[in-house]
């Protein structure tokens, strides 16, 4: 039975340049770094930077990306502190709970958010997406 998320894995162009993205402007806690990866930690989520000359230049078109959790009382401290440092959001908060939706240095769509599971189906609940089922 799956239990989680074990850790997420981005390819880089530029290590040095990703490491001191997820390090200072979020503040990850590096736990290992060599020539071509790092792993870092946010929390409890593991993150690994893998060098990869392929990967992308810039955002891709969908929606796909990653979400982290901030406490509420963090939101705009770290909000000003991320795009404070060159980041550009890629959309706009739309849904429920305080959110940022940002760009790495590679384009890899991330986001802050205040809220979890429990809080979006509350506000679903209130306000349901056209043809949502609630199995709870």
């Amino acid at each position: 039975m799956i239990q989680g998320i074990n850790h997420i894995t981005l390819a880089v162009r530029d290590l040095d340049k990703s490491f001191t993205f997820y390090t200072e402007v979020l503040a990850f806690r590096p736990l290992a770094r060599w020539d071509k990866g790092a792993y870092l930690l946010a929390e409890t989520s593991w993150v690994c930077l893998t060098l990869d000359p392929e990967t992308r230049t810039g955002p891709l078109d969908d929606y796909t990306h990653t979400a982290f959790t901030v406490p509420e009382k963090e939101f705009q401290r770290l909000s000003e502190h991320i795009l404070n440092s060159d980041t550009r959001q890629w959309q706009e908060n739309r849904s429920e709970g305080d959110s940022l939706y940002f760009l790495d240095p590679d384009g890899h769509k991330l986001e802050i958010h205040t809220g979890d599971w429990h809080s979006r189906l509350a506000a679903c609940r209130e306000k349901p997406y056209s043809g949502m089922v609630f199995f709870d």
